[in-house]
């Protein structure tokens, strides 16, 4: 079945077709379009009007634009529009009206992509599921991902971001979703916010996007708890808080043991047992949360208990590796929890709370005591605290369980210089200075973690890491 044909985009547009075409799929990137795709010509760091020739070339079936590009035939397959961002809402404004699909849209503070991708491996086996791809959560993510959306779609997970006030609403009433899960709510984005309650007044705005008969799911543990509370109240919608302190989805006892977390809970009032097949207390709640949403839009409970237990973070959020470092002794092996996507003070407490509880190995290596040990990046966008909110992680409690400390970046100096001296690694200015000496810096038996916001680059050091190590030894047994 297509997704698109000329008329129904043009028809949800208002454009003009130039020929007639079905599209099966939507595309802004022509290195990542697939033969069949309507390409968006989006106007970003580059103008896309200068890549629809190739666009065209590569397989789009038709481009969405303003005008006939230069090098283009007038004859070519368009649909035209006065704007072409304008155009990518109103594709992802009718796939939503067209679709019976049960929406759930996802933001937070911390933890949304993470949580997206539980729903997704939730809900996939209980109907056809579609969700963002990637992070795709802003003004034109959140559009791509309803343009995107089979009509016959049973779930759809929609994750919204934001970095300034006022992006979140648009992008909820355009969701319109059934269910609005906001994970938590924390000092992030400060530099564009007076205040975490403002951040909260933020992120409660994802539930503007709910009709009557919508669902919140709120996070009950957080300071500016009632602030997210009273906007439900506001708009008469019904809300369900989770968390410690939640009264009907509850978390309680959570396990860390080696790369799993085993959480007990109660859900309305029943036991509930789940397990994540990754280590980390933030998981046990973003995934109670999603339980929860998983629940008020109908799935079973059992069912989506159970797929939970399958999911893995992606790389570069939290994702788990074990590094062999020597093609014939195997237990030469290096540990690596890769979170190097994004950082935050919540994050980065959760991610050293996740290392402290790590095992290391010793009796391996030239030093033979395994130890555990963090290469931590600058936390942009905090505001005028940086500087104090960079030492505080210094008094974290985790960092007892954890030996030494690398730091990058100008404001992670603020951490070194607070680290106790026998806890204080090595600082570098970037993260391709610490990676061009990780070879000195980590041994076998090692439990390594890696996290620091994106611009920092901690991916390198990630890379560096995996590039000490050689293939897992392959087995020589042969099945008879």
């Amino acid at each position: 079945m297509s997704l698109w044909t000329a008329a129904e985009a043009a028809a949800a547009t208002g454009g003009q077709a130039t020929t007639d075409w079905t599209a099966n799929g939507v595309s802004i990137d022509t290195r990542t379009l697939d033969p069949g795709d309507l390409f968006i010509a989006l106007k970003a760091a580059r103008d896309g009007h200068d890549f629809v020739a190739q666009a065209l070339a590569n397989g789009a079936t038709a481009a969405l634009v303003t005008h006939i590009p230069e090098g283009v035939a007038a004859d070519a397959p368009l649909l035209i529009v006065e704007d072409v961002l304008a155009g990518l809402e109103a594709l992802g404004r009718a796939s939503r009206a067209r679709t019976k699909a049960r929406v759930v849209a996802v933001t937070g503070s911390v933890g949304k992509t993470s949580t997206k991708e539980m729903l997704r491996a939730m809900l996939a086996g209980q109907g056809k599921t579609h969700a963002s791809v990637a992070s795709y959560n802003n003004h034109w993510g959140v559009p791509l991902t309803l343009a995107r959306m089979p009509a016959d779609t049973d779930y759809a997970v929609i994750e919204i971001g934001m970095n300034h006030p006022g992006e979140i609403a648009p992008l909820a009433r355009l969701a319109r979703p059934d269910v609005a899960l906001i994970t938590t709510v924390a000092a992030v984005h400060l530099e564009a916010f007076e205040d975490v309650a403002a951040i909260a007044a933020e992120k409660a705005a994802l539930l503007d996007g709910l009709d009557r008969s919508g669902v919140a799911i709120l996070p009950a543990d957080i300071d500016t708890a009632t602030i997210l509370a009273q906007k439900a109240a506001s708009l008469g919608v019904a809300a369900i808080p989770f968390g410690m302190t939640a009264p009907d989805w509850t978390l309680g006892d959570v396990t860390l043991s080696g790369d799993r977390t085993i959480a007990r809970a109660t859900a309305q009032g029943a036991p509930l047992v789940f397990k994540i097949n990754s280590a980390g207390r933030h998981f046990a709640m973003n995934a109670l949360g999603a339980l929860a949403a998983a629940d008020a839009l109908g799935a079973d409970l059992a069912i989506a208990v159970g797929d939970l237990g399958r999911w893995t973070p992606y790389t570069g959020r939290g994702a788990r590796e074990t590094i062999y470092l020597d093609p014939v002794e195997t237990d030469q092996t290096l540990d690596l929890i890769d979170d190097a996507y994004n950082a935050n003070p919540t994050s980065l407490a959760a991610a050293l709370e996740v290392l402290a509880a790590a095992t290391p190995k010793n009796g391996v290596g030239r030093i033979g005591k395994g130890r555990r040990i963090a290469f931590v990046g600058d936390m942009k966008e905090l505001g005028p605290d940086e500087a104090a909110m960079h030492a505080a992680i210094a008094k974290l409690p985790a960092i007892e369980k954890i030996d030494t400390i690398h730091c990058v970046g100008p404001l992670m100096h603020h951490l070194y210089t607070a680290l106790p001296l026998d806890k204080r690694g090595k600082w570098t200015e970037t993260s391709t200075e610490m990676a061009d000496t990780i070879r000195h810096l980590v041994d076998a038996g090692d439990s390594l973690l890696a996290k620091g916001s994106l611009s920092m680059g901690l991916a390198q050091i990630v890379d560096a890491i995996r590039k000490l190590g050689h293939p897992a030894p392959q087995s020589n047994d042969e099945d008879d």
